[in-house]
């Protein structure tokens, strides 16, 4: 699949995130707390607003009408209007626990925001926070995971299936009729990598970026792992980090490269799940 990679969009602060919105636009975060979009004809990366900072995860509500944006260096969360641009303080934590690293963030049908909470490096204590609509937040599940990082849910919204980067591998919890959370158990492992952003294709097969070695792998829903591209040269893929599908058929994904200035685009074949802000 290396001859299915392009680079999509070049100039970007050592993007770590990336984000399809429906408008064909796709969206980024930069070290220094830029916020890109990318509009698909020029595909030159517009700094649309900073918060001073260095973004991790975004995503978009299921209207599309704003977004919420993991700051590590603030150790917040913000939220941009995706019409004016205006930055918000969303959260600064929850009762009984302040942000240290929050990560990546994932919405459900209903609204709520999934947002993890690596906790501090090299050590096992992170967790799981979720916000209402209504943005009232609490500690969804204490962990302790071993540095939660990216998040899916599936499409059922039956589970909600978490990196944990040092595991090194996925993680997933159960979400109950109440909303609250289940029984947790590994759902696989990965040796000798670090994964970071995952993503859920049409068929049910989830898709693992990581930040080294330079590899995607595609899990199938029997857990069988699959290594699907590995870029031993680093140079379009070059530590990739968080991943998004999206195009005309969404049927490509995108990468975000810490290790560089570009987005990766990869023309898989193999149509995405569609996120809330998708349907």
């Amino acid at each position: 699949m290396m001859d299915k990679m392009s680079i999509y969009a070049e100039g970007l602060d050592h993007a770590e995130c990336v984000a399809w919105h429906p408008d064909g636009s796709l969206w980024a975060g930069g070290e220094a707390g830029q916020i890109y979009r990318i509009d698909p004809d020029a595909r030159d990366p517009r700094v649309v607003a900073s918060t001073g900072g260095f973004i991790l995860g975004i995503a978009f509500s299921p209207d599309c009408s704003w977004m919420l944006v993991c700051d590590l260096g603030q150790h917040c969360l913000w939220r941009l209007d995706s019409q004016t641009f205006e930055l918000t303080l969303f959260a600064k934590g929850v009762e009984g626990h302040d942000f240290q690293i929050p990560n990546f963030a994932s919405f459900d049908r209903k609204g709520n925001a999934y947002v993890s909470e690596s906790g501090a490096f090299r050590e096992v204590n992170g967790k799981i926070l979720r916000f209402d609509p209504a943005g009232k937040g609490a500690i969804w599940h204490n962990g302790p995971f071993n540095f939660a990082n990216g998040m899916a849910l599936d499409a059922r919204e039956d589970y909600l299936y978490i990196v944990c980067s040092f595991l090194p591998g996925i993680e997933r919890v159960r979400i109950l009729e109440d909303g609250s959370a289940g029984d947790r158990e590994v759902f696989a492992t990965l040796p000798e990598t670090v994964p970071d952003g995952m993503a859920f294709d049409a068929e049910g097969g989830l898709w693992v970026s990581c930040y080294a070695p330079n590899k995607i792998y595609r899990i199938t829903p029997d857990r069988q792992v699959q290594l699907m591209i590995d870029d031993w040269e680093g140079h379009t893929l070059a530590n990739p980090t968080n991943i998004a599908f999206g195009g005309v058929h969404f049927d490509q994904l995108f990468t975000a490269n810490l290790g560089r200035w570009h987005l990766t685009q990869i023309d898989i074949g193999i149509k995405g799940l569609k996120l809330p802000c998708h349907l």
